[in-house]
């Protein structure tokens, strides 16, 4: 099982994915949004979206668990 963390503090703008959807290495899969700036946070392996530990509007802080992945 792999996981997905957020790599600085900011804002969940948008998600990109789904659960169940197939991503691959290097997909965006959350914006952040930190002082006006969209940030995207990208894959670092293959996998299936098992599930999506934040919402649109959430603060997320540095090392914060976003995606889990099987």
């Amino acid at each position: 099982m792999s996981h997905i963390y957020s790599n600085m503090a900011g804002s969940v703008w948008k998600i990109l994915v789904q659960v169940n959807d197939q991503i691959i290495e290097g997909q965006d899969v959350v914006i952040l949004e930190s002082m006006k700036m969209e940030i995207p946070i990208v894959a670092e392996t293959n996998g299936i979206v098992k599930s999506i530990k934040i919402n649109v509007g959430d603060f997320v802080n540095d090392g914060d668990e976003l995606i889990e992945l099987i």
